[in-house]
């Protein structure tokens, strides 16, 4: 099975223990399309960090 690239996104969130949290997908899908325009949906503000 193959490795699937792990990405990191900063999701702007509102309660404090949360605050700091980064959010990591694995997936082989594309950054730009797929992952970023889902996380957008949640109507908080969200930023592509880096692939790790």
């Amino acid at each position: 099975m193959p490795i699937m690239p792990k990405h990191e996104f900063s999701v702007d969130m509102t309660c404090e223990g949360c605050s700091n949290t980064k959010v990591c997908i694995n997936s082989e899908h594309s950054v730009d399309i797929l992952l970023l325009e889902t996380l957008e949906k949640t109507g908080k503000t969200v930023s592509y960090l880096s692939p790790k």
